[in-house]
């Protein structure tokens, strides 16, 4: 019972991973579709690190319960986000809300 319960956790944080890594490929084109300059490039570049070192931390820590790991990673996006929002003027910001708002074609398989 219990691997059985440990591979349907290994399953869901697969999943889990598998779409935070569509969402940061989607994102990974916002520097085009946000016009960063170089500036706000470099300086958003190590928030993103620090974002994919914090959720790989979380999902690898077998300590916590699944809940508990989505809650972490969840908090490391809300952070990251609000950092990355420092960095962006007034139109890239409406232009971030548009983009997280669009279905992720990759995850609907279109």
């Amino acid at each position: 019972m219990n691997r059985f319960r440990s591979l349907a956790i290994g399953t869901m944080l697969m999943l889990a991973l598998t779409v935070v890594a569509q969402q940061a490929a989607t994102k990974s084109a916002a520097p085009e579709k946000l016009a960063l300059t170089g500036d706000q490039q470099t300086k958003i570049k190590p928030i993103l690190q620090e974002l994919h070192d914090a959720m790989l931390k979380a999902v690898q820590d077998e300590s916590m319960s699944r809940e508990e790991r989505l809650g972490k990673v969840r908090a490391s996006r809300e952070k990251a986000d609000k950092k990355i929002r420092e960095i962006l003027n007034d139109d890239q910001k409406k232009k971030l809300d548009q983009l997280e708002q669009e279905p992720h074609s990759g995850l609907h398989g279109n």
